[in-house]
């Protein structure tokens, strides 16, 4: 089992207002096994968690720790995070022009294990992956993402995390966007690669509608850069109900 420990983490960007602190104390530990959710209204902090995870320069940790089976995460350079198991399925995934799906995903991939796939097996697993995650069998030679619908870059971004297998799977919002049958099939190739049991992971979404498909083992409610309530999956159904009013009523929000 493989553990993921945030630690009282604070972290800020900078502003043309000057330094704005985002994150506010926040610790949590995630296991090989289970989904947390993270939730939230918008600009609580949920993004920045994620892209300070997975390493974007634009955030500044200004104290606290972040480490994977006490490993320094924060030590790690972007390339080294990937490798040593963590991903970052984004909000807004971005284009690659030049770069065709099968040379991208052939290279990430023998970068990440340090040598290139059997290339016949690694066709069928693509190939296999395409087909569960509804993704044209054309896609493969088109340049990443580019010229890509909504619900498209979101399929390709599932299909990077069953064919790299990552240890932690960090998921920014990948149901912002999707129209019921993409956030099914989106749903189901995450549970897919959850069932194998070797995967933990993070959860960040605005709505429970996800979840319905992708359930929590834990909810964690952000509020102003701060936990500020947490619970088991009936703490989103509550969510669901009464909304973020009685937490947002009490703090400012941040931009994340």
């Amino acid at each position: 089992m493989s553990t993921l420990e945030i630690k009282d983490l604070y972290v800020s960007i900078v502003t043309e207002q000057g330094s704005k602190q985002i994150l506010k104390g926040v610790s949590l530990t995630i296991n090989t096994g289970e989904i947390h959710a993270i939730m939230g209204p918008n600009g609580s902090g949920k993004s920045t968690l994620a892209s300070t995870i997975a390493g974007h320069p634009r955030y500044t940790v200004d104290s606290g720790s972040i480490t994977l089976d006490g490993e320094d995460v924060l030590a790690m350079s972007v390339d080294q995070r990937a490798r040593a198991g963590l991903f970052l399925a984004m909000q807004y995934p971005v284009e690659v022009p030049g770069v065709t799906m099968t040379n991208f995903l052939r290279t990430a991939k023998t970068a990440l294990d340090g040598k290139a796939p059997s290339l016949r097996h690694w066709t069928k697993d693509v190939k296999q992956a395409m087909s569960q995650l509804r993704i044209d069998a054309d896609f493969a030679q088109r340049n990443v993402n580019e010229g890509f619908s909504g619900g498209e870059k979101k399929r390709v971004e599932i299909l990077q995390l069953e064919l790299f297998r990552p240890r932690f799977a960090i998921l920014d919002e990948t149901d912002s966007g999707l129209d019921v049958d993409a956030l099914k099939v989106v749903s189901e190739g995450v549970n897919r690669e959850h069932a194998k049991g070797e995967m933990g992971t993070l959860l960040i979404t605005h709505y429970t509608r996800i979840l319905r498909y992708i359930k929590p083992d834990f909810v964690h409610v952000f509020v102003d850069g701060r936990i500020a309530e947490e619970g088991g999956p009936e703490l989103a159904d509550r969510l669901e109900e009464e909304g973020y009013d009685r937490f947002a009523a009490a703090t400012p929000a941040v931009e994340a």
